[in-house]
């Protein structure tokens, strides 16, 4: 069952990448751009997840877990920039 519908799921996740890499370079604003670069790292993570369980290794969840860690410490950092103009106080 779960072999059947993680192409799909894949597929789903590779479509969403695109997506918000598009968005990452359309985006009409700094702020629309930073939410993408923040929505592609959780599709990022959510793929190699969904690739992990597909070929059965537990390589891909912790790659997936430093992209979570540093999606969250890039989202701070662009974040503060955005509102101060500086990311070092």
């Amino acid at each position: 069952m779960i072999d059947t519908v993680l192409p799909w799921v894949i597929g789903g996740f590779t479509l969403a990448l695109l997506l918000n890499a598009w968005r990452l370079l359309r985006g009409p604003g700094l702020a629309d751009r930073v939410l993408a670069l923040d929505t592609l790292y959780i599709n990022a993570l959510a793929l190699l997840v969904c690739l992990g369980m597909w070929w059965r290794t537990t390589v891909y969840f912790e790659v997936a877990l430093l992209i979570g860690l540093l999606g969250f410490v890039g989202t701070v950092v662009l974040s503060k920039y955005i509102l101060r103009g500086e990311i070092i106080e």
